[in-house]
């Protein structure tokens, strides 16, 4: 009996779908690169570069971040229609207040420095390089425990976050007015579809 050869036809398909690569920027053309991120060219950006904010204070002892954030990838920033990338220092002492996305997850990278994370009913230290992955519905919280700023990006599968970051703070160079009470508990309640925070 004879056999027959398979035809590597879906190697052959699977080439169709990636387009040849772009030819790579001179130093020249980065400039006329960046000015098209927003269509979709993509991004190369460094640690301290993105849209720079400063978050408004909460009208509250609220255990929240004071240092600057960085949005780096979102819509505006890269073009990007799925997909939220942004970049904190959190300085000794702070964190990120217990809470929880209800219909999508996270992913939190530590870059540097150390700290303390509770996720759902489990606490651990962690440190440079370390990953925590946020499954939806799931409380989480995160505390600079060391003496230097401890550094994270955070991902998210939902652009909508970037209207959340962007309300709760004013571009970097602004007066970072503080939420009155009523205006913060307004806003909280505004994004509830994206965020849940449970201060305690």
């Amino acid at each position: 009996m004879r056999l027959l050869r398979p035809v590597p036809f879906v190697v052959l398909g699977s080439l169709a779908m990636f387009p040849a690569s772009p030819p790579r920027s001179t130093g020249a053309e980065q400039s006329t690169a960046v000015e098209k991120s927003s269509s979709g060219v993509g991004l190369i950006l460094a640690k301290t570069e993105g849209e720079r904010r400063v978050r408004r204070p909460p009208p509250s002892n609220v255990l929240t971040l004071a240092a600057p954030l960085i949005i780096k990838v979102d819509r505006t920033n890269g073009g990007s229609p799925d997909f939220f990338m942004g970049y904190e220092d959190i300085p000794a002492g702070k964190g990120i207040a217990r809470h929880y996305h209800p219909h999508y997850d996270e992913i939190l990278f530590v870059h540097r420095g150390s700290g303390l994370v509770t996720l759902g009913t489990r606490e651990s230290t962690v440190t440079e390089g370390a990953t925590i992955y946020i499954p939806p519905n799931t409380r989480v919280s995160l505390k600079n425990t060391g003496t230097e700023p401890l550094s994270v990006l955070f991902f998210f599968p939902q652009p909508a976050m970037a209207d959340y970051f962007r309300e709760a703070s004013v571009p970097e160079g602004e007066r970072a007015v503080p939420f009155s009470a009523e205006e913060f508990v307004a806003f909280r309640a505004r994004h509830r579809a994206h965020v849940i925070f449970e201060e305690r």
